[in-house]
């Protein structure tokens, strides 16, 4: 009887533990909650076809316009000037920038002057009494002989008989003796042929010159030349006085420039024409990195809008009543950041900012529910 009792109760406390175990269940059940549906925030224009500049961007190096490279035509000692012969000094058009010895170059232009001089005195005995009405001439010439002047000109010959005379003494060959060397004495002496700066100074005092040695760089500092590769695509819209804005690469200068030179042969390699600009201003210096930005035509009817819009480099997302779509554009020149593209009609509502996970049919709402024109 015990033994009953007892199986008893284990069966009523199993079916008791079964029917907590279930409330416990159902007191713990959630209501099944539905899920939100999420409208994105877009931001937008309205399309307002325009003309837009199509603006070509190449980079370059500045070259002094003027710019000469200094060698030496003759051998000697440098001697000191005025100034030093550094790199950054300044000089005056005409000032001397570099000076050689010249003493035993001098010494035989002398010589020579000597010679011419001592040549014509010897003939005039024969010309007063040969051509006496071309002595007061040669007479006037011998006069006017200074030894440190350079030679004046041959008084002139008025008959071949003289020409013959004359020639037959060697004073012709005298004469031009003289004025090669006094061309020559020039070249001991290198003046600026405008006013400019030493860029590069290879020689010091003292040392020895070589003839046809590499002194240093002269450049007019106040006029540079750049030179730029353009697409041959754009060779015939380039036209030579055309504007260009010329940049800093930290875009915190800019200066006012303009074609100069258009090359009349593409490069076969790039298939680009290299162009060169002319450029003034202050705060330029030889070999500076700028950015050019050249005006290369008007694409009319078209649209710019941000290169992130551009969905598979062909269509945009557009807003048709409160829904994206897609509409297909044609891009006709990429940008840093932009693209101007043609194909869009006339107010169209189109995003004017990315919108992350975007698709066809996407609903969306419009921020402040006006959208802009540009």
């Amino acid at each position: 009887m015990r033994k009953l009792i007892t199986i008893a109760l284990g069966f009523a406390l199993i079916i008791a533990s079964y029917f907590v175990v279930q409330a416990m269940i159902k007191s713990n059940q959630r209501p099944e909650r539905k899920a939100k549906k999420i409208v994105k925030t877009v931001f937008v224009d309205i399309v307002k076809n325009t003309d837009i500049p199509i603006t070509i961007k190449v980079n370059g190096n500045l070259v002094a316009k003027n710019r000469i490279e200094i060698f030496s035509e003759v051998q000697g000692v440098l001697h000191t000037t005025s100034k030093e012969f550094k790199a950054g000094v300044a000089y005056k058009k005409g000032e001397v920038i570099l000076k050689i010895n010249k003493e035993e170059e001098y010494a035989t232009l002398q010589s020579q002057k000597s010679n011419l001089y001592n040549t014509i005195t010897s003939i005039m005995p024969d010309v007063r009494l040969d051509f006496p009405d071309e002595y007061e001439k040669w007479r006037n010439y011998l006069t006017g002989f200074d030894f440190n002047k350079p030679i004046p000109n041959l008084p002139e010959i008025n008959s071949e008989k003289e020409k013959f005379f004359v020639s037959s003494r060697n004073i012709y060959t005298t004469y031009y003796n003289v004025k090669n060397l006094e061309v020559r004495l020039r070249k001991y002496t290198i003046r600026a042929p405008y006013n400019g700066i030493l860029t590069d100074a290879l020689v010091n005092p003292g040392s020895l010159v070589r003839q046809g040695q590499k002194l240093g760089e002269f450049i007019n500092p106040n006029v540079y030349e750049m030179e730029i590769a353009i697409s041959a695509s754009y060779s015939d819209l380039l036209k030579k006085g055309s504007p260009v804005k010329l940049k800093s690469l930290d875009n915190s200068q800019s200066w006012e420039g303009k074609i100069i030179r258009v090359n009349g042969r593409v490069d076969q390699a790039s298939q680009t024409v290299k162009t060169f600009i002319q450029v003034s201003g202050k705060g330029l210096k030889e070999g500076m990195y700028l950015e050019a930005h050249l005006i290369a035509k008007q694409e009319e009817n078209a649209y710019e809008i941000a290169r992130q819009l551009l969905v598979n480099n062909e269509k945009v997302f557009v807003l048709q009543d409160s829904v994206l779509a897609l509409v297909d554009v044609t891009p006709v020149y990429f940008k840093d950041k932009t693209v101007v593209v043609k194909g869009l009609k006339e107010g169209t509502i189109i995003l004017s900012k990315p919108v992350p996970g975007a698709y066809f049919g996407m609903a969306v709402k419009v921020y402040n529910s006006t959208p802009t024109t540009k």
